[in-house]
């Protein structure tokens, strides 16, 4: 599976607009978005379906956003993968 051209990223457009939105996502180059100095979010392409990679603690996770209910819910693992990163970042111990 190849990282999305420019021409897959510009069918998510709107998606990438959202991201641009997220505080504490910085996009370092098209549709590639780190979390301080770590990547954090990047897009595959295969045939007609687009994918994004997340990182979920250590690993990336990989889900199908073609659609508009897997858009949704990106940003809300976006969401909770950055508000469970905060929640970490302040715990002592």
């Amino acid at each position: 599976m190849k990282h999305a051209t420019s021409a897959a990223l510009d069918r998510l457009e709107v998606l990438l607009g959202e991201l641009r939105k997220i505080d504490g996502l910085k996009e370092k180059s098209r549709g590639v978005f780190y979390r301080g100095s770590r990547a954090f979010l990047h897009f595959h392409e295969h045939g007609n379906e687009l994918f994004a990679d997340i990182r979920q603690r250590d690993e990336f996770v990989r889900l199908p956003v073609t659609g508009g209910g897997e858009r949704t819910r990106l940003l809300r693992a976006v969401k909770s993968a950055l508000s469970a990163a905060k929640k970490n970042a302040g715990r002592t111990g």
